[in-house]
């Protein structure tokens, strides 16, 4: 039996799966294939195969080596079982990967023969912008190209079907010990992924539902309590297994990610905010540590900033812990959405402004130091949501003084990130469509969202990332008119533009020497100083322009003590390391 699995890439609020990310629905599909059918050949193909096969439009996962890109349609056509896997509920801006959406795959997979499966978010629909409403046009689609839409976990489907078709679910949900064998066995399929191995960072799953939605009911917009009614969190040894199976197969770069909030993973149910449980955290990252000691990333992703500011010292433990045993560069996301208290107690939002502001100031003074890859070891992100019912002219500003306040008082956030509401099926937002303010305040969104990136985000970044850091293994990813972008893996790493081409897909050493609204220029180090363009030259600290046009004269120099005769010795302490001759 020959099966196959296309990867459209998901984004949810609990997870992420574009790539560089791998996310869990793949390897638990894949995982759940082997467990039912140990003999079946598995691909794993991406959705920009299919659109370097089928169109022509070779995107930068399949620009460089993919094993399986030049044998697309062929696999495809012998295939008995197609799985496809998408879902974009958390839509945002990707530097080289576009999440694929039905009616994309659709115009695909229509001329092959094989069973046709739906898997991941996708059956709820996607958006590829924010301030949209998700109609029952694609989910309609689905089940006129699909033979089996599943609603429920994809893994628990395939491994009914593959077993006992006529008995398959697909309302089915599994619990964690089913899990088990299908997050080990799945830890193969990465040896597929084009960015494999160093290329590549995995998302983790420790904890499904949200803690917070069990006590009090969920966020308005969020559709992960829509999907995972109950909470239940994954047991330390199987989480610490998975990584161990991934680790040897040569990953190193990881995101314990998939959950709601981290600082509630094993915590105690206690209605809107439960009680975090320091000993279990500690416990499940230093056991990753064991098991994983030459990780290159280990960072996580989503947290509930009330938890933090209601359990100040449960939640310093576990802030230490995460410096202790992650890596620098990491970011915890808050979802403060509005700071505006009549918008948060109408869409029953996470957490109050003061809360988020008392968890920001916490993790300041824990993870503000500045780690080995150039960046503070543990700092907070801040997700803000526009549109929400209640929103009025001044839920803007509320928002923006809140903002403001965190940079005057001189904290650090690592990123805003500023959306849209997507109104999905199935959310209390459904029920209140018609308050949405998407276009109503069309232009009060646009102009706070300026006005955020230029007097926020611009002053913030210089503070987290300042003229002169170095930012250790950035990932170069696209060139864009005579610029190179990369990034560093982690949560949401930086964009770094380096004002040259440079060859893809290899990790640099990046001199930060100027900042952008939500992004940054670096030049890579070591500079050669005899073959280097003066636009680069000039951009080295202490150099300049007219410093650059004596070092262009006196090209080639045979060692850098003559390169300090003709620009001054005073300037070694700042060049020394950036330069080779």
């Amino acid at each position: 039996m020959i099966i196959t699995i296309v990867d459209g890439y998901t984004d949810e609020p609990a997870g992420l799966g574009v790539p560089p990310y791998l996310g869990i629905y793949p390897r638990y599909a894949y995982g759940a294939i082997k467990k039912a059918r140990m003999n079946a050949t598995v691909f794993y193909l991406t959705i920009d195969d299919l659109r370097a096969t089928f169109t022509g439009d070779r995107g930068i996962a399949t620009k460089n080596k993919t094993p399986n890109f030049p044998k697309t349609e062929e696999i495809l056509k012998k295939s008995d079982v197609i799985v496809y896997i998408g879902g974009l509920h958390t839509p945002g801006k990707y530097l080289s990967a576009v999440p694929s959406q039905i009616e994309e795959v659709a115009t695909f997979l229509k001329k092959f023969n094989g069973t046709k499966i739906l898997g991941g978010p996708a059956f709820m629909g996607s958006s590829h912008m924010g301030g949209s409403r998700i109609t029952s046009r694609e989910l309609q689609m689905a089940h006129s190209i699909f033979d089996h839409v599943v609603y429920g976990d994809l893994e628990a489907f395939l491994f009914d079907y593959l077993t006992n078709p006529n008995e398959a679910d697909p309302f089915r949900f599994r619990d964690y010990g089913e899990l088990r064998d299908y997050a080990i066995l799945g830890s193969e399929v990465v040896k597929q992924f084009p960015g494999y191995p160093d290329k590549l960072i995995v998302e983790i799953e420790t904890q499904r539902g949200c803690p917070k939605a069990m006590g009090i009911g969920g966020c308005s917009f969020c559709t992960e309590p829509v999907r995972y009614r109950t909470v239940e969190d994954r047991a330390i040894d199987d989480v610490v297994t998975e990584v161990r199976s991934l680790y040897e197969k040569g990953v190193k770069h990881f995101r314990i990610g998939r959950q709601s909030c981290i600082f509630s993973y094993m915590a105690k149910p206690n209605g809107r905010v439960p009680i975090p449980n320091p000993d279990a955290i500690e416990k499940l990252f230093k056991n990753i540590r064991t098991v994983a000691p030459a990780i290159k990333t280990l960072h996580v992703d989503n947290a509930n900033p009330a938890v933090i500011a209601n359990y100040p010292d449960e939640s310093a433990r576990i802030a230490k812990t995460l410096v202790k045993y992650g890596t620098s560069g990491n970011v915890v996301a808050f979802g403060l959405e509005s700071a505006d208290p009549k918008v948060a107690k109408l869409n029953n939002l996470n957490a109050t402004a003061e809360e988020t502001y008392e968890a920001v100031k916490l993790l300041n003074e824990i993870g503000g130091k500045r780690g080995p890859n150039g960046l503070p070891w543990l700092l907070p992100g801040i997700n803000i949501i526009f549109g929400l019912p209640g929103e009025t002219k001044k839920s803007y500003e509320i928002t923006f003084q809140f903002l403001k306040r965190l940079l005057d008082d001189g904290h650090m956030v690592r990123r805003i990130n500023i959306r849209q509401v997507v109104v999905f099926p199935g959310t209390p937002l459904w029920n209140m469509k018609n308050k949405v303010k998407t276009e109503k305040h069309k232009k009060l969104i646009h102009h706070y969202k300026y006005k955020i990136r230029h007097e926020i985000d611009l002053p913030m970044l210089k503070r987290v990332v300042p003229a002169g850091t170095v930012l250790r293994d950035v990932l170069a990813e696209v060139h864009d008119k005579g610029i190179s972008f990369g990034r560093q893996l982690g949560s949401y790493p930086l964009i770094v533009g380096i004002p040259k081409k440079v060859e893809l897909g290899k990790f640099y050493d990046v001199l930060i020497v100027d900042h952008g609204f939500r992004s940054i220029t670096g030049i890579p180090i070591p500079i050669n100083i005899n073959t280097e363009k003066p636009k680069l030259l000039q951009m080295l600290p202490g150099i300049g322009k007219k410093t650059a046009t004596k070092v262009l004269s006196h090209r080639p120099f045979s060692s850098k003590e003559e390169f300090f005769q003709v620009i001054g010795e005073e300037k070694r302490k700042l060049l020394e390391d950036l330069i080779t001759s």
